[in-house]
């Protein structure tokens, strides 16, 4: 049985020291590929790094997220539009990510706006899917998605508002969720109200705030079999079943044949 990570921030510094580690248990535990989600310049330069390293189980997408646009310089946006162009044609390049918006920081909402157009229209531009962050801001961001040419969009991590639900999957949209699907509600609610061929699995690592079974632990790819399985409950399906459509759904939002 194949598992795929479609987001995780494999290049992230709380997991230097820990990658092989991660790797290792990501391909034990069946996982076939993982997406590692950019932050900035440097995790995207990073990112592109790993999936050289790890051909054929890593992939990268690139991007400024919502948190880093508080420090980042137009210099440093110009450089790092001009290395995903640059870097777009490798193969491994699977998406623009991670964007969006984050309520959290209405304090410079205009540059988040700002960023979060840059990213957009390069997304259009370099016909890639996106990985959207929506922290608050979930039903603004499912309205404004539609005003652009974009290839897919993956909303990763959907909780609320519930009511935005309908309206996403109406436009294409697919949905990740991870961890939590085994003991939050609300999350429970999203995957139990989703088609399953509009979902993916994720674990967000290095994120590590998850309850049980999983506190304490490092987050790895290795999550992903309790995740399909919490699918699986959720949908009164066959885990083999949930985690061979989540697979194809895999290959359809990014392009990517699973070896």
């Amino acid at each position: 049985m194949k598992y795929i990570d479609a987001h995780l921030h494999l290049s992230d510094e709380e997991y230097r020291g820990h990658t092989e580690e991660v790797i290792s248990q990501a391909r034990e535990a069946g996982v076939a590929a993982l997406v590692s989600n950019s932050m900035d310049l440097k995790t995207s330069v990073e990112s592109l790094r790993l999936t050289e390293q790890y051909q054929g189980l890593v992939y990268a997408a690139l991007g400024i997220h919502p948190w880093n646009v508080q420090t980042i310089t137009d210099d440093e946006i110009q450089q790092t539009v001009e290395f995903i162009s640059e870097k777009e044609q490798n193969k491994t390049v699977v998406a623009i990510g991670e964007i969006g918006l984050d309520h959290k920081y209405k304090k410079i909402w205009d540059k988040q706006l700002k960023v979060f157009d840059t990213m957009l229209h390069l997304a259009e531009k370099l016909d890639l899917p996106v990985i959207v962050h929506s922290s608050g801001a979930t039903a603004q961001v499912v309205d404004m998605l539609p005003s652009y040419k974009l290839r897919k969009a993956l909303l990763h991590w959907f909780s609320y508002p519930i009511s935005v639900l309908p309206k996403a999957v109406e436009n294409g949209y697919f949905i990740s969720e991870g961890p939590p699907t085994i003991y939050s509600n609300g999350i429970r609610d999203v995957v139990r109200k989703a088609p399953l061929t509009n979902l993916l699995t994720e674990t967000d690592g290095p994120v590590r705030y998850f309850k049980l079974p999983f506190e304490g632990k490092m987050t790895t790819p290795a999550f992903i079999p309790s995740v399909v399985s919490a699918f699986a409950e959720l949908k009164s399906m066959k885990v083999d079943d949930v985690a061979e459509q989540v697979c194809r759904n895999f290959e359809d939002f990014f392009g990517v044949k699973l070896i």
